[in-house]
């Protein structure tokens, strides 16, 4: 029997990411999924410290490896990712039943120690390498995760990123576009490129190798069987117009870009270390509404920020309001370790943000349901994913604007095919394939 593993993923897209390819290099030596953590030999958590609540989250999950490596001392429990690179000295005093624990940076030493003659606690945290060369085990076999950077060099107040992630590190475009058309040849229809800030790629690489970000856009658009790309997360401050160009010019590249705003306050901004205003953002959303004025436009919002006064806030439910976002994250304020924000004064009292964020997620359903609208009636091509979650009976995809559809009609996964829009809520699309061939099966 091989030995089992079990990972249990918190946070970001980077992170799942990260899983596919622990998985994957699991598997490449001989280990198999294991349904439960009970029925696993290695139980590891891949884990995200940018809230709180993920922190607590964790915490209790790993409560049952504790009582799971009581039963059985020859189980091993591992703990990666960006908390516990944030706790690197205290982890193993915490958390004694704990083997061996790693950064972002390290995830390829967990195969070292696994395959070491005898297993004692070891920690790895140096910012070395990148998961993106690892084997991978994809959650579907039409899409796949491209990570083309690591780490961030931003200094925003309330992020830990940069101290558990480093700084950014760019991939050769050569090899990007290689690993690109090896997804493509293996079936992938949908890349999504990772990066902390997608939008400053290649700065860091030698001259004689060095791209812009949409020119290896550009790039992995002319990759034969690439379908669609997308790609998370990139700032304001970064946002080019030759990036917006690309959405409208490139085929494959789909007609949705997720631009955080945080908030609607250049004051704020300032405190957040965003290096961008109000009016600078409100002009890279003009100029994507311009040149591509069908694109959908999602965000990150954080309310009750240090300092944040009624009329900042009200600044924040202008730019929702103005833009009308087709979806929005939406966050709390809560103080993280090692932060800037964590010591500002002025920390607004947590029954104001509750407040403050009804009031938000008001504005954004209520804009992002009217900006739904026009879609109905229309026919747009869908990327099925599987049965619907809602109604095993309808399919479930997602269309280039990142809208998922729950539609009638026989498909499998990672077909494309065509559905015409009969109704549309805030989060959702609902419809009836077309009756003639689909789009790309």
């Amino acid at each position: 029997m091989p030995k089992r593993y079990h990972v249990t993923t918190f946070g970001c897209q980077m992170n799942a990411h990260d899983s596919e390819r622990i998985q994957g290099m699991l598997e490449s030596l001989g280990y198999a999924a294991a349904a439960s953590r009970a029925q696993a030999d290695l139980i590891l958590f891949n884990t995200c410290s940018i809230r709180e609540a993920a922190d607590s989250r964790f915490v209790a999950h790993l409560g049952e490896a504790k009582r799971l490596k009581r039963e059985d001392p020859e189980r091993v429990i591992g703990v990666g990712g960006c908390w516990a690179q944030s706790v690197k000295e205290e982890v193993f005093a915490r958390f004694p039943f704990v083997d061996v624990a790693f950064g972002p940076g390290q995830v390829h030493k967990l195969a070292e120690f696994l395959t070491a003659e005898s297993l004692t606690a070891q920690g790895f945290f140096e910012f070395e390498g990148f998961t993106g060369h690892l084997p991978a085990k994809r959650a579907r076999e039409h899409q796949g995760w491209v990570q083309i950077s690591v780490g961030c060099n931003s200094v925003c107040s309330y992020c830990i990123v940069p101290s558990t992630r480093g700084r950014e590190v760019s991939r050769p475009p050569a090899e990007l576009v290689a690993e690109v058309a090896d997804l493509a040849a293996d079936g992938v229809r949908e890349v999504t490129l990772l990066g902390q800030n997608v939008n400053s790629y290649g700065r860091d690489l030698p001259r004689d190798r060095r791209i812009t970000f949409a020119q290896l856009l550009a790039e992995i658009d002319a990759v034969p069987g690439v379908r669609r790309i997308r790609y998370t997360s990139p700032h304001p401050k970064d946002m080019r117009e030759d990036v917006i160009r690309a959405h409208a010019q490139l085929p494959a590249l789909c007609e949705h870009i997720h631009l955080p705003l945080q908030s609607g306050s250049s004051a704020v901004l300032r405190r957040m270390r965003r290096t961008y205003s109000r009016e600078r953002y409100l002009d890279r959303v003009a100029l994507i509404r311009e040149h591509v004025p069908d694109c959908a436009l999602t965000t990150d919002i954080i309310v009750g920020f240090p300092g944040e006064t009624e009329a900042d806030f009200e600044q924040t439910l202008e730019v929702a309001e103005a833009v009308g976002y087709d979806g929005a994250f939406t966050f709390i304020y809560s103080p993280r370790r090692g932060t800037e924000a964590a010591t500002l004064a002025d920390q607004v009292p947590h029954e104001r943000k509750v407040a403050r964020m009804e009031r938000l997620v008001e504005v954004v359903q209520r804009r992002a349901r009217e900006r739904a609208q026009r879609f109905v009636g229309r026919t747009l091509e869908v990327l099925v994913e599987g049965p619907s979650r809602t109604d095993p009976t309808r399919l479930r995809g997602r269309s280039r604007h990142n809208r998922v559809v729950n539609f009638d009609g026989l498909a499998a996964p990672g077909e494309l095919i065509d559905v015409r829009i009969t109704a549309a809520t805030s989060q959702t699309l609902t419809g009836e394939a077309s009756l003639l061939a689909s789009a790309g099966a």
